[in-house]
């Protein structure tokens, strides 16, 4: 059966009339009246009874139409699906990001982004070394350098401040620093040597306030990731510094020393150029700007 045949005799079959159908499909009243004899002379029926005050259906047309009007309805409603999937964000969705900032920050509130979206499925790739997104390694990343690569976008999300925390039992036992000086008498977690600190000098807890002349503190632990040294101040090993958002999201430190300020850090959500308009880059992309309104961490 020719489907375009089947749509116009569905159309002249719901006007009643070969003129208003032809001005519906903006086809000539002849030519409608042609397409519906070529239907009939397939189907070897006649669909219509033709008489001065319009057209109706026979018998045979009758069950015609109303098996058509029931797929052209579950076409309709299919189209609308697509059309509404073509709306709303689904798929996968890989996103990377630092293992300190995704297990301390991202993480907790990825439930709510899959309740927000729960078509798009989200996969976290947390690592200190950057994935190649124009590889598609991952589909966006949370970093907190700016990309290097010319075919990038990037967003920038906030800015992350370092200051000074330990936990609430080493104050308790090893007593509240009053000045950069009394840092020479505590217990000092930094990184290590062969870590890569997205900025110079993050151990500046090192030297801060030590007397000119004199030589670097000795650390008690030093550890090559900022979530290293994160667990190690929980524990109570020592004195370190953190990104600010980490005592907020952790709610048990301390904070030491508030007038000494650290370097601060930009982050940036970025993706490939190519998927600059897919909607689950664009979604995430909101979902992290309104979480981080105010820019600062």
């Amino acid at each position: 059966m020719d489907w375009d045949k089947l749509r116009i005799f569905h159309a002249v079959a719901d006007a009643g009339s070969f003129t208003r159908a032809g001005e519906a499909l903006n086809l000539s009243q002849s030519a409608v009246s042609r397409q519906i004899s070529t239907l009939e002379e397939s189907l070897q029926v006649k669909l219509f009874h033709r008489h001065a005050r319009g057209l109706k259906l026979t018998e045979q047309g009758d069950r015609l139409f109303r098996t058509a009007h029931e797929v052209y309805a579950k076409l309709a409603m299919a189209e609308a699906r697509i059309a509404e999937s073509r709306e709303r964000p689904q798929g996968p969705l890989k996103i990377t990001t630092t293992v300190a900032f995704g297990s301390i920050w991202l993480t907790s509130r990825i439930k709510e982004f899959v309740g927000l979206y729960p078509d798009i499925e989200v996969s976290l790739v947390l690592a200190d070394n950057e994935l190649d997104l124009s590889m598609r390694e991952a589909d966006a990343a949370i970093r907190m350098t700016p990309p290097r690569q010319p075919d990038l976008v990037q967003r920038h999300l906030m800015t992350m401040h370092y200051h000074v925390y330990a936990a609430p039992g080493y104050l308790k036992e090893k007593g509240m620093p009053k000045t950069a000086e009394d840092l020479d008498n505590h217990q000092l977690v930094v990184y290590g040597e062969d870590a890569t600190p997205p900025v110079d000098n993050l151990n500046w807890l090192l030297d801060v306030g030590v007397k000119d002349g004199g030589s670097s503190r000795k650390p008690v632990l030093r550890v090559n990731s900022i979530y290293g040294i994160f667990r190690a101040v929980q524990s109570g090993l020592g004195i370190a510094a953190l990104p600010d958002y980490m005592s907020r999201e952790a709610g048990n430190l301390v904070e030491v020393l508030p007038e000494i300020k650290g370097p601060s850090i930009d982050v940036y959500f970025v993706y490939p150029e190519e998927l600059r308009k897919n909607k689950r880059i664009g979604v995430l992309r909101d979902f992290l700007v309104d979480k981080l309104a105010g820019g600062t961490l």
